[in-house]
């Protein structure tokens, strides 16, 4: 509109006043004139617009307020009086105000703004003033005349600013609602917002004006959302100019414009309609910064709590996602963090995360990592439906990370989920439930090898598992259910954490020993060692050397210090006790303070391990009493998720293990009552159990408590004569250690069971043997000479050569215990006997030694039929091969007997480990390692595990590998730690193997023709197998001594046979098959050996010095085909699909058949599915385990399951239509002619008769071609240079497979028809994401799938073999070899799981033999 011309007040010009108002001019003073104007203003407010005569009549006055005189005046109540007048005339005179000139109006609104600032003081006695003009320039919208003017945006601007500036909290409503209904007409009646009022509404909601004034802040907020619809299009365009074209320069508020879109969107997200686009435009943007400032934005946005923004614009969500896997870490990092806000406000939204957080859980980057464990556990820890089980399983797979910070977040986040959902139940039983697992998944932690995941575990175990702050009932009634809930292998890692915190207390206890005696350089050196054996158990061994070092030196001038550590590990200590003590120690070593105390810390954790924060007399009495609640069935079994019998054997467990670690706090009558009631129980194991407690901690039951005493030994004395064989074995050796009339009580025992041995009821017989070998063993001089009538009378004449009973002729190779004959079972108990009685002599005077030891050497070579009447089952005879193989290892870890064990039976005996039967294989080279680990049995016996490299099954040969692996690792330690094992070399160091391995391989059965290609091979492989470990580092030049040793051993005779001469060449040509392996593998072997090594003479005898063997018995053309031929490599760990390998040597590949794949591609088991084999009995575990698997010698493990259980081949095959005819029966290793039978059935290839099958023959096809083996990938000498002192992975992206013609027929590509591309062999390329792979998380590892595993070709390793050939022992017994199948099918289908584990083994031996180790 136009302004209408300047109207003309009425009387010529003449001022008209209000009544009684006097003449306002600069001639009176302020206070006169603030008088006066007062009553203007009054005068104005009771004007309305329709009063046209007083409107006309004021004109005058109302064009003279508007004077400069009143505009400039410097007294700010005329100012505010006039302000004031001028409001309401433009109210009264509206719509045409009485100003025309643009000028006039542009000063007279300018003024008016400058009037607001008043509104900040509300105390003032103004302020009703103030805000009646504020409110009357809202109601009449007076600004709005300013749109014609040319610059009313710098009156706009002005007015926004100083409303903004003014308002403060102690506003009240009124004053916010009429400040915003004046902007708001402003805004939403112009033409638009230009860019600088939009600054002014925005640059309050930038953070850091937002903390100044929060109020500002809301009336922004409240302005904005009233003018939505208006302000939208002009934000859109200031947001469009910044984000998409670059133009930082149209406001000052460019840099902030991520902080104006979030606070934008939480006003309304309607503001930001047309901004979204330019986001996702932004989130491709090339800068990473840039990237990273866009993701931090949308990260809050997706992120609040009520946004709906990812189900409104999901291709924005997607683009969004898409930025998890950015190629820029902070990009990665703030994605993740993102996460955890995600998934607490925004349930719905975990399913399209998860995938994204999987990935994210293998990024390189160990923060990221990292903080997707805390992304995942927060949400957790808030309510734990938030997380999935796939979410979770991201957070256990993380605990087995290679970064500690990694693996310790995680352990710790699901320690504390545990704590607060299990332990407090404050979700719930179905919340417990989810996440049940953690507690064994924990445990399982201490399987590893370093000490700081150990001490973790310990850590969590005492604060959240079973937190040591509770009082000591509810705190033993957690343990007593946890322990009753734990998985096997969990049970064992507790017992594993209580056995090294008590081997830990022993050894400060004796280096507190060496401080009370005199100083000496001995007690000096003795004191060093216990220091350093302690500094092992502590986190970073080289700076706990030298801590504890400084700990003992204070011990040694502190007693006070001495004696509160003597406290400490007292047995009688209590738990308050022990707390107190750790706190006077800690307190005596905390000065000087400083900020950080390295050696404090490092002192605290050995307080931390050895101090007794849960076990006590006042402990052991509450177990006992919950023990006692579950017999009588009051106690809360069922509420706790356990039945009573599971409550009363896992707490009768508990309390076994306990008493080897805490036996002085059972001493009590109460206590031993209660044990009594569980020895009168039916359950064999509880009362097994009880025997076992009573034998750990009864010493003092004779001497302090004669009524338990008086009712125990009858108990002990009838289940040593009636109990299980398990009891009778307890009750026997309770009997030895609690009671000093031992031989008294032992001869009650003694004299009626050997009185009532009856063969004729084997039932009856296997009780009386286990008391009589354990009596005879504990007390040799007294029962010594008695049992050697038994044992030539009826243990030998008449029960083990003599088969009363017809076996079950099924053809199986091996059954459960309830299907073994009792006959049978007494026998093996009958040979325990033998060694048992034998043991406990430990001398061979009467040549009883010599006798047994040909028993069993005949037991094996007639294939455990002693009496060859064909009586026993195949599954009995492979019993009876296994204890006798045992019985000869178990007597060689004595030296007396040990000397007299002749190479023949050593053969013998090594040989089982090739036995037909799977589950032989399996139980004794466990037993075979176990032996060798604690160093009881010879060096001689490491050379056995060279056979392994013919076992069909993958697994076994990777358990074998692992043992090696150990053995080689224990010995070489124990040298190092020793001083005086140097003088001990040739019994101790892992190098001296190798003349026994040659030996042994040269008189292999199955090594006949020594010229043969395919035998040689073999030869090459076993050697390669032992060779390949021992040659992993090349210390003090290793290699050059095991040339040395070979190339003398070249120089003797074979003394079993010394003038054979066909034996002393297959000696020779194994020697040069091993030199040859050596020099091709090691270009530092032709060095000179550091010392020149000692051959046994016992296998070995020297020639003169003028004898010299300088043949070479394998030709060139050998030679080319072993190097370039098709080599069987070392195996792959069974555990995982990637092999270890050493610097240093050549890879070669396995090229896997079908049984070799199929036996990995069920590897969900649990992380240890095979149970411990029991080393006192005839391995009731093995057999489950066996059960659990694909049964090894009943099924085709290539057939399908349908297919497999509609025909399951017999055993009983004969060489007519199955085998090729041969020389000798044989077991085992079949003949290499024996391939598989291709027949038609469904339009599927299987063979037939189960040729396949584990352990078993296969079916020959007599026409059919022998086809070769794997090609061998060798690299050439510039990569093996190149890869040098790298770790190295095979390259499983391209997997051969081979047809009889030689020609590669297929290759699998990356993730095509395998399950995973590639397996975990590729796993990011070894990144630091990696896991150290673990069964149980890793069900999918497997090298090719099923389906490829079917497609398999046959390979030359089904092809001919050569016959058998027969050896002799001493006393001219036929021995034939017993070996296993020598392809690669057979293998079981159960999977990669490792299992061998014993009743107090190591878990160190453990975790190296379940493959778990970090990738690199």
């Amino acid at each position: 509109m136009e302004f209408p011309q300047q109207q003309k007040p009425a009387g010529d010009g003449k001022i008209t006043y209000p009544p009684g108002v006097k003449e306002i001019t600069d001639k009176i003073s302020n206070d006169e004139m603030v008088k006066r104007l007062k009553m203007v203003v009054k005068t104005y407010m009771d004007m309305d617009q329709d009063s046209e005569e007083e409107k006309q009549q004021y004109l005058a006055l109302a064009l003279h307020l508007a004077s400069e005189f009143f505009l400039r005046n410097p007294n700010k109540d005329v100012r505010l009086l006039v302000a004031c007048c001028l409001a309401d005339i433009f109210r009264i005179y509206a719509p045409e105000a009485p100003y025309t000139s643009h000028d006039k109006l542009k000063d007279i609104f300018l003024f008016i703004t400058r009037q607001l600032k008043g509104l900040e003081d509300t105390k003032s006695p103004q302020f009703n003033r103030y805000f009646y003009l504020l409110e009357n320039l809202a109601w009449v919208k007076s600004y709005n005349i300013c749109f014609e003017l040319e610059d009313c945006n710098e009156i706009f601007i002005q007015l926004f600013k100083t409303l903004f500036s003014v308002i403060n909290n102690s506003h009240n409503q009124k004053v916010q609602m009429h400040m915003i209904d004046l902007m708001s007409s402003i805004i939403m009646e112009g033409d638009g917002v230009t860019q600088e009022l939009l600054d002014t509404i925005l640059i309050n909601l930038i953070p850091a004006h937002k903390n100044l004034n929060k109020q500002a802040y809301d009336l922004a907020k409240t302005l904005l959302k009233r003018t939505v619809q208006t302000i939208e299009t002009c934000i859109a365009n200031f947001f469009n100019q910044v984000l998409v074209m670059g133009k930082s320069s149209v406001s000052d508020l460019s840099e902030h414009v991520f902080d104006l879109i979030q606070e934008l969107f939480a006003i309304d997200p309607m503001l930001l309609t047309s901004v979204m686009p330019q986001l996702e435009f932004k989130l491709k943007s090339n800068d990473g910064e840039e990237r990273l400032a866009v993701v931090r934005l949308l990260a809050k946005l997706f992120g609040a709590k009520d946004s709906e923004l990812a189900s409104q614009n999901r291709p924005l969500w997607q683009c969004f996602l898409g930025r998890f896997n950015d190629i820029h870490v902070p990009v990665r990092l703030e994605c993740v963090k993102f996460a955890s806000h995600c998934l607490m406000n925004h349930p719905d939204l975990a399913k399209d995360l998860t995938e994204y957080l999987k990935v994210r859980s293998h990024d390189p980057e160990e923060a990221i990592r990292h903080d997707v464990i805390v992304t995942i556990i927060n949400a957790g820890k808030k309510d734990l439906n938030l997380v999935n089980d796939q979410l979770l399983g991201f957070v256990r797979e993380r605990t087995l990370d290679k970064r500690w910070r990694v693996r310790k977040e995680a352990m710790m986040g699901l320690a504390q989920l545990f704590k607060k959902y299990c332990l407090h139940h404050e979700a719930g039983k179905e919340s417990a439930l989810k996440i049940s697992w953690i507690k064994d998944k924990l445990l399982h932690i201490y399987y590893q090898n370093s000490i700081d995941d150990k001490l973790l575990v310990e850590k969590i175990f005492a604060q959240y598992m079973v937190p040591h702050s509770l009082d000591t009932e509810e705190k033993m009634k957690c343990l007593y259910y946890l322990y009753a809930c734990l998985d096997t292998n969990a049970v064992k890692a507790l017992n594993e954490m209580w056995k090294c915190q008590n081997m830990l207390r022993s050894l400060v206890k004796e280096l507190l020993d060496l401080h009370k005696l005199p100083v000496s350089e001995a007690n000096s050196t003795a004191m060093f060692g216990k220091l350093m054996s302690i500094a092992k158990n502590l986190p970073d061994a080289g700076k706990a050397q030298d801590f504890m070092k400084k700990f003992n030196q204070v011990l040694g001038e502190d007693e006070k210090l001495r004696v509160q550590l003597e406290m400490l590990i007292s047995p009688t200590c209590s738990c308050k006790q022990a707390e107190i003590c750790v706190r006077e120690i800690t307190r005596k070593l905390t000065f000087p303070k400083q900020p950080t105390n390295p050696f404090l810390e490092m002192v605290k954790f050995l307080l931390e391990r050895i101090a007794p924060v849960h076990i006590d007399s006042e402990a052991i009495s509450a177990l006992v009493k919950l023990l006692n609640k579950s017999i009588e069935g009051t106690a809360d079994d069922d509420e706790e998720g356990v039945t009573p019998d599971a409550a009363i054997r896992s707490g009768l467990e508990l309390l076994k293990v306990l008493s080897f670690t805490h036996p002085t706090a059972f001493h009590s009558a109460e206590t031993y009552e209660s044990l009594l009631q569980c020895l009168k129980m039916e359950d064999e194991k509880v009362a097994e159990a009880a025997i076992q407690i009573f034998r750990n901690t009864g010493q003092k039951i004779e001497t302090e408590l004669q009524q338990i005493r008086s009712t125990l030994i009858p108990v002990l004395h009838q289940k040593a004569k009636r109990g299980t064989p398990h009891q009778a074995k307890q009750a026997v050796h309770c009997i030895h250690a609690i009671f000093n009339n031992k031989e008294v009580q032992l001869a009650q025992i003694f004299e009626p069971l050997s009185r009532s041995l009856n063969a004729d009821v084997p039932e009856q017989l296997i009780t009386p043997l286990v008391s009589l070998g354990h009596i005879s063993m504990l007390a040799p001089d007294q029962f010594a000479s008695p049992m050697k009538s038994i044992v030539a009378n009826f243990i030998v004449k008449d029960l083990l050569m003599n088969d009363r009973s017809v076996g079950n002729k099924n053809g199986k190779l091996w059954t459960t215990d309830d299907e073994v004959s009792p006959e049978v079972l007494a026998k093996v108990q009958a040979i325990k006997l033998l060694v048992r009685w034998l043991l406990g002599m430990k001398n061979n005077q009467s040549k009883s030694a010599n006798s047994t030891l040909r028993l069993l050497s005949a037991m094996l070579v007639s294939e455990g039929d002693l009496t060859e009447q064909k009586k026993i089952s195949k599954s009995d005879m492979s019993r009876l091969r296994l204890s006798a193989g045992g019985a000869i290892m178990k007597l060689a870890q004595e030296p007396c007997y040990h000397d007299i064990i002749t190479p023949e039976q050593f053969q013998l005996c090594g040989l089982v480990i090739n036995d037909e039967c799977y589950q032989v294989r399996q139980i004794f080279a466990q037993k075979l390692h176990l032996a060798l680990v604690k160093l009881t049995l010879p060096l001689e016996y490491l050379a056995v595990f060279a056979l392994c490299a013919k076992d069909p099954v993958k697994e076994r040969r990777a358990h074998a590998r692992q043992c090696l692996l150990k053995n080689i690792s224990v010995r070489r330690e124990f040298i190092k730690q020793n001083p005086l094992a140097q003088e001990k070399l040739v019994s101790l160091l892992p190098e001296y193997v190798v003349p026994y391995m040659i030996h042994l391989l040269a008189h292999d059965p199955d090594f006949t023709k020594p010229h043969e290609y395919e035998q040689l091979k073999d030869i090459k492989e076993c050697l390669w197998f032992m060779l390949e470990v021992l040659m992993t580092k090349n210390e003090n030049n290793s290699h050059a001594f095991l040339r040395k040793m070979v190339e003398n051993i070249k120089q003797t005779k074979d003394a079993q046979c010394p003038d054979d001469a066909k034996a002393n060449e297959k000696l020779y040509i194994v020697c040069d098959v091993a030199l040859f392996v050596i020099a091709n593998k090691s270009t530092a072997c032709h060095l000179d050996s550091p010392k020149d090594p000692v051959i046994p003479s016992k296998f070995f005898i020297v020639q003169d010095k003028d004898f010299k063997n300088d043949k070479e018995y394998l030709s060139t053309e050998m030679r080319q085909m072993l190097l370039s031929g098709k080599p069987k490599p070392s195996p792959v760990l069974g555990a995982v699909n990637k092999p270890l390998t050493v610097p240093g040597r050549r890879i070669f590949t396995k090229t896997t058949t079908a049984s070799d794949t199929t036996s990995n591609t069920s590897t969900n088991s649990s992380l240890l599915s095979s149970s411990a084999i029991n080393k006192n009995s005839n391995s009731n575990a093995a057999m489950e385990s066996s059960e659990s698997r694909a049964q090894e010698n009943n099924e085709n493990p290539i057939i399908k399951n349908e297919e497999a259980s509609k025909e399951e081949p017999s055993q009983n095959v004969t060489p007519d239509d199955e085998t090729e005819a041969s020389p000798v029966k044989r077991r085992g290793r079949p003949p290499k002619s024996a391939a598989v039978v291709p027949t038609e059935k469904e339009g599927a290839v299987v063979p037939t008769g189960g040729g396949a099958g584990k352990g078993r023959k296969r079916a020959a096809d007599p026409n059919s071609n022998p086809s070769p083996d794997s090609i061998n990938i060798k690299m050439s000498k510039q990569q093996q240079q190149n890869d040098e002192g790298t770790k190295r992975q095979i390259d499983l992206q391209r997997w051969p497979y081979v047809s009889s013609e030689n020609k590669k027929v297929r290759e699998l590509e990356p993730g095509k028809e395998t399950g995973r591309a590639v397996g975990t062999g590729a796993l990011l390329l070894g990144s630091e994401g990696d896991t150290e792979i673990e069964l149980e998380s890793s069900p999918e590892v497997t090298l090719c799938g099923r389906k490829d595993a079917e497609r398999c070709l046959p390979t030359q390793g089904q092809s001919s073999r050569a016959a058998w050939s027969d050896t002799h022992s001493q006393d001219g017994t036929k021995s034939a070899r017993r070996g296993v199948p020598s392809g690669r099918q057979g293998e079981p289908d159960s999977g990669l799981a490792v299992s061998w584990f014993e009743p107090g083994m190591s878990l160190n031996t453990v975790y190296s033999a379940r493959g778990l180790y970090r990738t690199v």
